[in-house]
């Protein structure tokens, strides 16, 4: 026999019961962004290498990004996130847009890394977006989305929790401790590093980046403070707007939250499922003020945030918050009583679906009962025959699959006698 071929290292393969999975989580990502006024947006699957060079960072493109020369000599990339791509269809059309602009999308992107739970190396995001206006209310409105969609799933506060920072008020404690300017993506990266490492090796690796031990103390007392965002105007305007908003519950400020991508320049903020196995973050974001501008456009503020399907994927699937997986989206069955009868059964079926109802056809004349048990496995509600004697008196025999109550009700009556069964 010939060896089976395999699929690509890190791609997923979607059989029905994941697809519906991934369908729910896309409803319920459309749900949430629509409910705030969020307009749906694709951009290409394929980008030039150059849209990501500027400032996604050396690694993303290097190391993490499916690159290739095409046939015409120019090296593009399967996609890996979608923020500059936005950026740069933003500025194409600044001038004709209507702000503020407020989009979000659910698609495919690729990154080369090392394939583990809760990450492949292709995977589908949510990307949201609010751009053209500067403020905390803004931001606000950003993470609420965010704590909508968590409780629309399923997942409460006790369960899934949004961290919030400022990335301004970072700075400006890192300011009184004397931390230089240009160590500051260095020093984040710190912040980002301790939960990860032991403390004594944390507090070294801080020295060997040339923090002095008495910038290290104050360091770690800022991560330790918690009340900090208290001396921050912006973040005690948005913790107001949350409550307004009514997703407080979901949010607790933590000064420990970064956000390594260099484009961040205030307010951010992490999702993290607090009592499951992967302990890592659902979705994240903030604010990014000079992305557009590096792309060609004029300066404008925006916020958003990205949400991976894989992660949530499997934190609804421990925490027992799958939806029922239905074998197949009819609820009804009609038999082919044989050859003869079949455009009599492919005119019923019709007859339904242009009412609305999901309706199959079994694709063969073969005996009743093994229709019934198919009908049963794939557990279909309602079975629907027309034999001879059915035909010739303009009848159904209409079977509940449920009871093995059947009954024969006349054409015209076929309808109501399913809907109430169906109820």
């Amino acid at each position: 026999m010939a060896s089976k071929i395999q699929s690509v290292k890190g791609t997923r393969e979607f059989y029905p019961e994941q697809m519906s999975l991934r369908n729910f989580i896309y409803e319920k990502v459309r749900a949430a962004s629509q409910a705030f006024g969020y307009q749906e947006w694709e951009a290409p699957f394929i980008e030039t290498i150059d849209l990501y060079a500027a400032k996604s960072g050396e690694e993303l493109v290097k190391k993490q990004s499916f690159t290739f020369q095409d046939r015409g000599g120019d090296f593009v990339t399967l996609r890996p996130e979608l923020t500059p791509s936005l950026a740069r269809m933003i500025a194409a059309k600044q001038g004709e847009l209507t702000f503020p602009v407020r989009w979000w999308s659910f698609g495919p992107f690729w990154r080369y890394e090392q394939p583990q739970k809760g990450r492949s190396r292709e995977f589908f995001q949510w990307n949201i977006d609010l751009l053209g206006v500067d403020s905390p209310e803004a931001d606000a409105e950003m993470i609420a989305i965010a704590a909508t969609f968590l409780r629309s799933v399923g997942l409460k506060p006790q369960a899934a929790t949004i961290f919030v920072n400022n990335r301004r008020l970072m700075n400006s404690e890192f300011d009184a401790l004397g931390i230089a300017p240009e160590k500051r993506i260095e020093v984040s990266n710190l912040v980002d590093r301790r939960s990860k490492m032991e403390p004594a090796k944390w507090e070294a690796y801080g020295l060997e980046l040339g923090l002095t031990q008495t910038q290290v103390d104050g360091l770690k007392n800022i991560l330790g403070d918690f009340d900090l965002w208290k001396k921050s105007d912006e973040l005690t305007r948005l913790f107001a707007a949350l409550e307004a908003l009514g997703v407080r519950d979901y949010v607790k400020f933590d000064p420990n939250i970064m956000r390594g991508l260099l484009y961040y320049t205030g307010t951010v903020f992490e999702a993290f499922e607090t009592s499951g196995s992967l302990k890592r973050a659902i979705l994240g974001g903030g604010r990014y003020d000079n992305l557009l501008a590096d792309v060609g456009g004029q300066p404008l503020p925006a916020v958003g945030f990205a949400m991976g399907d894989v992660v949530v994927g499997i934190i609804l699937q421990e925490n027992g918050l799958l939806p029922e997986f239905a074998l197949t989206p009819a609820s009804v069955l009609v038999t082919v009583f044989n050859e003869t009868m079949l455009i009599k059964s492919f005119e019923l079926a019709a007859q339904l679906r242009s009412a609305g109802l999901d309706v199959m056809v079994y694709p063969e004349p073969v005996k009743l009962q093994k229709q019934f048990k198919f009908a049963d496995k794939m557990k279909i509600k309602i079975a629907l025959t027309v034999g001879p004697d059915e035909a010739a008196n303009d009848e159904v025999a209409v079977k509940n699959l449920a009871t093995g109550e059947q009954v024969t009700v006349k054409r015209e009556a076929v309808l109501e006698v399913v809907k109430k069964l169906m109820n």
